[in-house]
């Protein structure tokens, strides 16, 4: 009977404490309220990424893995920067292009002065009359 009154008594004590620190928690919450998690160093605005920046960069931690805003906004940070290298690299090709084909069409650079022209071989045989 001794057990049966003891247990009782021990329920009514925890019952209570869990009652007094749910209702009557004093003037502060359970819990802080916790500044959520930011990325802390983010990739550089006033210059291109490197490849120094991506592998520097540590993305915050969220319940479930990452937070997605800060994951959308580094990708598409890095997905525009990669189309204006690609952009920019298609421009210089182009440049490199014609500047070549003006290289191969330009002028003999090897023809001495008051020299004609060298034509190529079938053009010269038809002008001869071959």
């Amino acid at each position: 009977m001794r057990v049966f009154w003891f247990l009782l008594l021990t329920m009514v004590v925890v019952v209570a404490a869990v009652t007094l620190a749910v209702v009557g928690g004093g003037g502060s919450a359970v819990l802080q309220e916790v500044e959520p998690e930011r990325l802390t160093d983010p990739l550089p605005a006033n210059r291109p990424v490197g490849r120094a920046d991506v592998e520097a960069m540590r993305l915050p931690m969220a319940v479930r893995g990452y937070r997605m805003t800060d994951v959308d906004e580094a990708l598409g940070r890095l997905g525009a920067e990669l189309a204006e290298r690609d952009a920019h690299i298609a421009e210089l090709e182009s440049a490199l292009a014609g500047a070549q084909a003006t290289a191969v069409n330009g002028p003999d650079l090897f023809k001495r002065p008051g020299e004609a022209p060298a034509a190529e071989d079938g053009q010269q045989d038809w002008e001869d009359g071959r």
